[in-house]
C-alpha cells in the first residue's frame, strides 16, 4: 500500500496544477454500488473491500470514510498508512477537506467517478478557503495500476418480454411524453440498471449484477445506446433497430451529449422514423424546437458529463425511470413471487442439510433442540466453513429454474464474524462453524425471473439468554413493521422506527438501513425508495407495486450478530375507515423460509406476534412442500408446527 501511495503522490505533484489531494471514489462511470473488477480502485489502493466508502489521498495523509455496515471490516482491512473515517461520526470528507487542506488548495478527482450532487457539495464546502476542484485529464489511479484486470467483452442478451412485461416501445412514449412535460429536449440514462430497464436488455459487465457497461440518451426523435459493439450479436441488433434504437460505441456518448446540449443530436443521427412515440407533424416540432432543456439525474450522472452541458440549460432531477423501473408490472410481480418461492425451497433445503451435517460433523444438538455439542468433533477429516457451506447454498439455488446467478456475495458468517454486517468469507481466512455459536446467512440469487435476498439467523446448540433476548427484539420489530398499515404518501424514513422499537427498549440498535428496494433481474438493491433512519435519504413516498425488504438486526461486536430479512411487496390495504380519502397501503411478504423457534423468547411475544409467526410458518409449509422430498417435508413440518406464548 505504502509503495501504491508514493506513486499516486509523485503523480499529483508532477500534475497540471499540483494536487494538494486526490479523491478516489469507489464507484465507477455509471455511479454504481457494485463495478467490475477493474473499477475497484478504490478498494486497489486502501486495500478495503467494502462495497461503499471514499478514499482521500493528501501529501502525507491517507483517509478512508465508509459507513456503519463497513467499520469492522475496514478496521482489519486497512493498513498503518491509513486512518477509517466513520460516517454518522467523523466530519463529513467535504468538511474534513475544507478544515484541512489549505487555502486554495486543487482537489483532484476523475469527473467520470464522481456525480454531479457529490461535486456540487464539495465545490460549495470548497468556497470557504477558495479550494479548487480538479478533473483530472486521466484517472491517476489507473497509471499506477500496473495489472489493471482488462476489459471483458460479455454479450448484450434481450431480456424476452414474457419476463420483462412491457415492451420498450411502451417505456420509449412514457419516457417521451415525461420528456415533453418537463419542456427537456433529451435524457441522458447514465445508470446501467435504468439502461437495462429502458431497453429490456441484460448482461454480465459486473459480477452479481445482470447489467451492461452502457449510456443511453433519448429524445423526442431518437433513442440511442452506447455500448462496446463487440458486445452487441446480429440478433440483439435485429432487436435495437426494431425498436427504433441506434447502437453507438460507448465512448462516442462524450461527443453526442455535446452534440444534444447544441440540438445538433438528432441532425447529426438522422434518426426520426417515427416509431415509439417519436415526433413527426408541424406542432410536434414547434414544441420540440422551444423545449431546450437536458435532463441528468445528479445522483446518477458523472460530472464529466455534465461538464459537456450548458449549466443553464440542464433539468437536474431524478431520472424519470427510476420510479418507473421500482413499480412493478404484473408479469414483474408474479415473477418476483415465484422467484421467491424457488429461493424458499433452496434455502429450506440448505437448513435441513446444514442441521444434519452439524450433528453428525460437531455432535450438535441441532436446530430444534437445545443442548451444548458434544464438545469433541466426531470427525477430523471433514469440517464444514463459512465458504464450502455457502457453496452448498449456491448448489441448491443453481438446481432451481431461470437460476443465473447469485445476486451479491452471500454473507456466510458464524460467531464474532456475524457481528461484521457486510462480512464476506474468503477460503483461506474463513471460520470453521460451531455448534456452540450463532450463524447468519445473508444470500439472494438472479433468476430470469426475478432478484430474491433473504437473511436467517440460527443456532444448532444452545443459545444464551441475551442472544434470544437479541432474537426476539429483532423479530419483533421485523413483524412490526411487515404488518403496518400507512396511508399512501409516506416514505420510508416515516416507518423506519417501527423496526427499531423492540431494540431500543433495551438500549441496542443497528447501524443500517432497514429496507431497500429489490430489482427484477436486476440488482439486489434498487432505489428511489429506501426504508431508513437517514432523513436525507431521497423523499419518495411508498407507493403500490414496490417491492421493499425489512431487515432490522443487531450486532455484538466480537461475539455474535442477528439480522432476518424478507421481501415485501407494497400492496393496497383494506381499512375500515379511509382519513382524508388518502387511502392506506400494507405490505406482503413473498419470502419464504421459517424463523428458528428455539431463537425466540415466546415470553416476549405479543398473542398478535404469535398469532402472525403462525400464520406466516403455515404458509411456508404449504407454499413450499412442492419442493421438498419425504425427509425435508418433515423437517419443514417441524420448523414451522404453531407456538403458544
Amino acid at each position: 500500500m505504502a509503495e501504491i501511495l508514493a506513486s499516486l503522490r509523485s503523480l499529483m505533484t508532477s500534475h497540471s496544477p499540483p494536487l494538494d489531494a486526490l479523491i478516489v471514489p469507489s464507484e465507477d462511470y455509471h455511479q454504481s454500488e457494485y463495478v467490475s473488477d477493474r473499477d475497484k480502485r478504490r478498494e486497489f489502493v486502501s486495500g478495503f473491500t467494502g462495497s461503499a466508502g471514499l478514499a482521500l489521498i493528501t501529501k502525507t495523509k491517507a483517509r478512508l470514510w465508509t459507513d456503519g455496515r463497513y467499520f469492522s471490516q475496514a478496521m482489519q482491512q486497512l493498513s498503518d498508512d491509513w486512518k477509517l473515517m466513520r460516517m454518522g461520526e467523523d466530519p463529513p470528507v467535504d468538511a474534513w477537506m475544507s478544515d484541512n487542506l489549505p487555502e486554495e488548495a486543487a482537489i483532484g478527482v476523475d469527473p467520470w467517478c464522481v456525480s454531479v450532487d457529490t461535486a456540487h457539495r464539495w465545490e460549495r464546502a470548497f468556497e470557504k478557503k477558495q479550494q479548487k476542484l480538479v478533473q483530472t485529464s486521466s484517472n491517476l489511479v489507473d497509471e499506477v495500476w500496473k495489472n489493471r484486470p482488462p476489459a471483458e467483452i460479455n454479450p448484450v442478451i434481450v431480456h424476452p418480454l414474457e419476463f420483462a412485461g412491457r415492451s420498450v416501445a411502451e417505456k420509449l412514449k412514457d419516457s417521451r411524453e415525461k420528456l415533453a412535460n418537463e419542456k427537456a429536449r433529451g435524457l441522458i440514462i447514465t445508470a446501467l440498471d435504468e439502461v437495462a430497464w429502458l431497453y429490456n436488455i441484460r448482461g454480465s459487465d459486473v459480477s452479481y449484477c445482470p447489467v451492461v457497461h452502457a449510456f443511453a440518451i433519448v429524445t423526442s426523435k431518437s433513442a440511442l445506446f452506447y455500448v462496446d459493439k463487440r458486445k452487441v450479436s446480429s440478433k440483439v441488433s435485429s432487436s435495437m433497430q426494431e425498436n427504433g434504437i441506434e447502437v453507438r460505441e460507448y465512448g462516442e456518448v462524450s461527443s453526442d451529449v455535446a452534440l444534444l446540449a447544441s440540438n445538433q443530436l438528432d441532425k447529426d443521427t438522422g434518426l426520426g422514423s417515427g416509431q415509439n412515440g417519436v415526433c413527426e407533424n408541424e406542432k410536434c416540432e414547434a414544441e420540440e424546437n422551444s423545449n431546450d432543456l437536458t435532463w441528468v439525474d445528479p445522483a446518477s450522472c458523472c460530472y464529466a458529463i455534465f461538464s459537456k452541458l450548458n449549466a443553464k440549460k440542464v433539468l437536474l432531477q431524478q431520472s424519470p425511470l427510476a420510479l418507473a423501473k421500482a413499480l412493478k408490472n404484473p408479469v414483474e410481480l408474479d415473477g418476483l413471487k415465484n422467484a421467491h418461492i424457488r429461493d424458499g425451497a433452496a434455502v429450506v433445503q440448505y437448513l435441513v442439510w446444514l442441521d444434519k451435517q452439524m450433528q453428525e460433523i460437531y455432535g450438535a444438538s441441532g436446530y430444534f433442540l437445545e443442548g451444548k455439542g458434544a464438545g469433541k468433533k466426531r470427525s477430523d477429516i471433514v469440517k464444514l466453513t463459512e465458504v464450502t457451506v455457502s457453496d452448498k447454498l449456491e448448489g441448491f439455488r443453481a438446481s432451481k429454474e431461470n437460476f443465473r446467478g447469485l445476486s451479491f456475495p452471500t454473507i456466510s458468517s458464524v460467531g464474532p464474524n456475524a457481528a461484521i454486517i457486510h462480512y464476506v468469507p474468503e477460503a483461506e481466512t474463513c471460520a470453521e462453524l460451531d455448534p456452540d455459536s450463532i450463524y447468519l446467512f445473508d444470500s439472494g440469487a438472479q433468476y430470469l425471473d426475478g432478484t430474491t435476498d433473504i437473511t436467517r439467523t440460527v443456532h444448532f446448540g444452545k443459545p444464551s439468554a441475551h442472544e434470544k433476548t437479541c432474537y426476539t427484539s429483532v423479530l419483533k420489530g421485523h413483524i412490526a413493521l411487515g404488518n403496518v398499515r400507512f396511508p399512501s404518501g409516506t416514505n420510508g424514513p416515516t416507518l423506519d422506527i417501527l423496526a427499531r422499537i423492540p431494540l431500543w427498549k433495551y438500549g441496542l440498535d443497528y447501524r443500517h438501513g432497514t429496507g431497500h428496494g429489490v430489482g427484477s433481474y436486476l440488482y439486489v438493491h434498487e432505489g428511489p425508495h429506501l426504508i431508513t433512519m437517514r432523513q436525507q435519504a431521497r423523499n419518495v413516498p411508498l407507493q403500490v407495486s414496490m417491492t421493499v425488504t425489512d431487515e432490522p438486526g443487531y450486532y455484538e461486536d466480537g461475539s455474535f450478530g442477528i439480522r432476518l430479512e424478507n421481501v415485501l411487496v407494497i400492496k393496497e390495504a383494506d381499512t375500515e375507515f379511509n382519513f382524508g380519502d388518502k387511502g392506506y397501503l400494507s405490505f406482503e411478504h413473498i419470502t419464504w423460509a421459517p424463523y428458528q423457534i428455539k431463537l425466540i423468547d415466546l415470553s416476549l411475544l405479543t398473542p398478535e406476534e404469535v398469532e402472525w409467526l403462525n400464520a406466516y410458518h403455515s404458509k411456508c409449509r404449504e407454499i413450499l412442500a412442492p419442493y421438498m422430498d419425504k425427509y425435508e417435508l418433515d423437517w419443514l413440518k417441524k420448523a414451522t408446527e404453531p407456538v403458544s406464548a
